[in-house]
């Protein structure tokens, strides 16, 4: 059986683990350009012993802003300031995809140009997920999400467009690739939810017509970098941002795993949401028929470490084990879990904040016993 910590070729890239660093919202974007600043080169560079990072999410323009303090890929200067990230982390022996996403409705006014509305797949927004956003006094706060507008259908491929451009940004700045965000309640899912969408266009109504938009995002990235530098994030079943159960929901998702292998995309990122939520519940066997319909490879995140990333990887449920939180406070995560040395406990309070503490200011394991026989 291949081990967690056997190299792995995702196509063309070749990663020198299957442990995948997993996408985590840090808002350390705190300049006026919503720019990755040099803590956050650091913060990456420092876990370069991943296989594959991802970064946390990355707005692909001014109105796909869901989180205060979340950087951007749709300026010049965005672009200089990740091409500096992507050289931080390649010069320390680590690979980077960038995780592109648009917010929908799991936004707020604050975020918007001029104030306007957010946007989503119909006008029903969520009545308790909140966003950190900004307060009427301009400071970061966590505020119940604002209701949205429904997209006119003519506007949809507007963003398809924007994906594309933020893909191309991405490659400009030196990023091995990209994630499509299409998980956790985020635009693309409030697109492919049957219960939320409620629309009566191309976008709407049948299975085909609700994973549309999702694939025409898909297909342009590919057009704009290829399949082999293409990710995408799933969370079948996720409730996160208030997503509600759908009857055909399973139906949904394998005929989405079917279309996306089709595509020879570089990966799906199944986002297991049981594992720290109490409303979500996966039908059995749905990761194994998940894995018949979709043939590329497929990074399993939530929740896992060591050992039951080993075991996903046994029974063939994953190719890779995206892991998160413990990234944050173990640099050294790799070689922790390959040595069995003990870990660093995460600040949850500096998830969100400000400056190195709790970002870059984790230790590295000290082996004692080596170093007294050297």
């Amino acid at each position: 059986m291949p081990s967690l910590f056997d190299p792995y070729d995702l196509g063309p890239i070749h990663l020198k683990n299957r442990i995948v660093m997993a996408p985590m919202e840090r808002s350390r974007a705190r300049n006026r350009d919503w720019a990755p600043e040099a803590d956050t080169a650091r913060y990456f560079s420092q876990r370069a012993g991943a296989g594959l990072i991802v970064t946390g999410s990355i707005a692909i323009s001014e109105w796909a802003r869901t989180w205060a303090f979340e950087p951007g890929l749709y300026t010049p200067t965005q672009i200089e300031a990740w091409r500096y990230v992507a050289n931080e982390v390649h010069d320390h022996g680590g690979l980077i995809f960038g995780q592109l996403r648009h917010g929908g409705r799991a936004s707020h006014f604050s975020h918007q140009p001029n104030g306007q509305a957010t946007v989503s797949s119909t006008d029903t927004g969520a009545t308790k997920a909140i966003a950190m956003a900004f307060d009427e006094d301009g400071l970061p706060a966590f505020l119940v999400q604002s209701r949205p507008r429904a997209l006119r259908t003519e506007e949809v491929p507007q963003i398809v467009g924007e994906f594309a451009q933020a893909a191309g940004n991405a490659r400009e700045a030196g990023l091995d690739g990209v994630e499509i965000h299409a998980a956790n309640g985020y635009l693309h899912d409030q697109f492919i939810n049957g219960a939320l969408n409620t629309r009566d266009d191309r976008y709407g109504g049948s299975i085909e017509n609700r994973i549309r938009f999702t694939l025409e995002t898909v297909d342009a990235v590919i057009s704009a970098i290829g399949g082999e530098r293409t990710g995408i994030r799933l969370s079948p079943f996720g409730r996160y941002n208030e997503m509600p159960a759908f009857e055909d929901e399973a139906e949904t998702y394998l005929t989405l795993a079917a279309e996306l292998s089709k595509r020879n995309i570089a990966y799906a990122h199944f986002s297991d949401q049981t594992r720290w939520a109490d409303d979500v519940s996966i039908p059995e066997n749905f990761l194994r028929a998940f894995r018949s319909a979709f043939r590329g490879p497929v990074i399993l995140a939530g929740g896992y470490l060591k050992e039951n990333g080993q075991t996903a990887i046994d029974a063939g449920e994953a190719d890779l084990i995206g892991i998160g939180k413990p990234f944050l406070a173990n640099p050294d995560l790799v070689e922790r879990l390959r040595n069995d040395w003990p870990l660093n406990v995460w600040d949850s309070d500096t998830f969100y904040s400000e400056g190195p503490a709790g970002y870059t200011d984790y230790p590295l394991y000290v082996d004692e016993s080596a170093r007294r026989y050297r």
